[in-house]
């Protein structure tokens, strides 16, 4: 019966999200008349509140009294009204019809850690672009109708404001709406999502998931997780095994009793028979991989563009030659394109959600730059992307760069290139080259220390890593550097939550440093100043290089003394 009532209802659910993508694909078709009926739909939503009384905004706006009135802006330009939200002053940035449902916390550009307002209107858009995503996957992987979804999310409601409004992950808040019937499709239970212990919740999430041999579809954002998923497995299957074997969990008493009686039914079962497939899935190295474990896995879905595609390599080796589909440029503020074909990190953007204008990424920077339509983008250039939104977002600047592959339609395929030049992002931490002075500036106090000039890079490993790269004449020891290094990772963890998120999950290493000849610092620039236009008054120095090769770089072209590496 249960089976019967899970083909029933997921063939009704197919169905409407086939109708779904239909209309999706519509839309693209005249990506310009799709864009100003968006605008329009927006600020009808969100009519009355106080940002768009401050800007002159109604209903009837066009589009280029809107550009008009509006400056680009990033998250401290929309803050005091987000503040206003926090407290309970819906009207600052939603009309009276689009209720606040959450607000999703991400990493800033500067100390503090951002609340993205979460509105009705917004969670249906978002939710509408995952269904049309899904069900393209799912039609071109036949498999995946009989297969189980192992989907990797946080929870949505790890703190609450002081009136009341539920602060975390948006991915959480889709996960705790799912229909019953598609329940019966993913393998974690929705309680998992409580645990807040990073190590417990991957053991739990392995226990759980290591037990359903039918997994076919794995989703998460970053390539990384999968990546750490993997070691975690290797590194605990024999007491997974023990535990599927024996119907127990090994890391229960770490677990609130309600969240644990929550996930008895998926834990209490002995299942000596899958414990005995497991261990007869474990290579002759003596490790258990996941694509021995999910002998059925068809498809991964994760990000795959900029610096995410330096996991691939790894993410193969451990997952096996199935389908990689990247699952879309998304974040907290909002999804802007959905994939459509497996191997490529480009995506259909999504024009009937938010309303998008482009900065050319040669204007990126400058005080008043000449923004570009959806409909304008030109195939082979970069852009930088501004959203509008219906969480009241208005031309935010979220400082993605992408690039147009080409277009469907009217619309254009976007493929995400990197952050803005003063962001890395590895693994999903966003580090900024403010938070990164903030952190130096901080650690150098207690030391006593002062730097002329100090880098921080990401490199590449097992996990990645940052390092910091400074000169030996500022750092007497090794020592010196060791312990600046620790209080700088110190620092960047209370700065940034997902840095410290990325960190104590293991997705990134200790920072540690790597000091450079002196006088390495002189030699980059003069070379710098040495080509066209260069100059010293207008050198910046890079306190923040999100360059994965500018570290192992740098010392390649300054050989003269052997750097000095913890």
């Amino acid at each position: 019966m249960l089976r019967l009532a899970e083909a029933v209802g997921g063939g009704f659910v197919r169905g409407k999200a086939r109708r779904l993508s239909r209309r999706f694909f519509a839309r693209t078709q005249n990506c310009q008349q799709t864009q100003e009926a968006v605008l329009q739909r927006l600020l009808r939503l969100n009519a009355g509140s106080r940002f768009q009384r401050d800007h002159g905004l109604d209903s009837q706006t066009s589009v280029r009294g809107f550009r008009g009135r509006v400056p680009i802006g990033d998250y401290s330009y929309v803050s005091p009204y987000v503040e206003s939200l926090k407290t309970g002053d819906c009207s600052a940035l939603c009309g009276p019809g689009n209720a606040l449902k959450m607000f999703a916390l991400s990493s800033g550009t500067t100390g503090d850690t951002k609340f993205i307002p979460i509105t009705g209107q917004f969670l249906k858009d978002y939710r509408r672009g995952w269904t049309v995503w899904g069900i393209n996957t799912f039609d071109d992987h036949p498999p995946l109708r009989r297969l189980k979804i192992l989907q990797l999310a946080s929870h949505h409601d790890q703190f609450r404001t002081p009136v009341g409004t539920p602060c975390g992950n948006i991915s959480g808040l889709v996960q705790s709406m799912q229909s019953r019937f598609l329940r019966f499709k993913y393998t974690l239970p929705a309680a998992l999502l409580q645990i807040t212990d990073p190590a417990v919740k991957s053991y739990t999430l392995l226990r759980i998931a290591l037990a359903d041999r039918d997994v076919g579809l794995v989703v998460t954002a970053n390539p990384s997780t999968l990546v750490h998923l993997a070691r975690e497995m290797a590194d605990h299957q024999d007491s997974l095994l023990r535990d599927i074997h024996d119907g127990t969990l090994a890391v229960g008493d770490s677990v609130c009793p309600s969240v644990r009686r929550a996930l008895a039914p998926h834990v209490r079962r002995p299942n000596p028979g899958r414990a005995r497939e497991l261990a007869a899935a474990i290579t002759p190295c003596g490790r258990l991989r996941p694509r021995e474990a999910w002998a059925s896995l068809t498809v991964l879905g994760v990000w795959t563009g900029g610096s995410a595609g330096a996991y691939l390599p790894a993410v193969r080796e451990s997952f096996g030659n199935v389908a990689i589909r990247d699952h879309g440029l998304s974040a907290s503020e909002g999804r802007m394109t959905i994939p459509f074909a497996d191997g490529t990190a480009g995506g259909v953007l999504d024009v009937g959600a938010h309303f998008f204008e482009f900065i050319p990424e040669e204007q990126v920077g400058q005080e008043q730059p000449h923004t570009l339509l959806a409909h304008e983008l030109e195939t082979g250039s970069c852009y930088d992307i501004l959203l509008t939104t219906a969480s009241g977002l208005h031309r935010y600047d979220i400082r993605d760069v992408v690039r147009c592959t080409g277009h469907v339609g009217t619309t254009p395929v976007l493929e995400f290139l990197h952050k803005g030049a003063h962001i890395a992002n590895v693994t999903g931490e966003k580090v900024t080259e403010s938070q990164v002075v903030a952190a130096v500036r901080s650690a150098t106090l207690p030391l006593a220390l002062s730097l002329s000039y100090y880098t921080v890079a990401p490199v590449w490993g097992t996990p990645p890593a940052y390092r910091l790269l400074v000169e030996g004449r500022d750092v007497p020891t090794l020592r010196d550097a060791e312990r600046l290094a620790e209080l700088v990772d110190i620092e960047l963890q209370r700065l940034n939550c997902e840095y410290a998120d990325k960190r104590a999950t293991g997705r990134l290493a200790p920072m540690a440093p790597l000091t450079l000849p002196d006088g390495t610092w002189a030699e980059m620039i003069r070379r710098r100043q040495s080509q066209p236009g260069g100059s010293l008054e207008q050198y910046k120095h890079p306190c923040l290089k999100p360059d994965l090769d500018f570290a192992e770089t740098l010392v390649r072209e300054f050989p003269e003394v052997a750097p000095r590496v913890a």
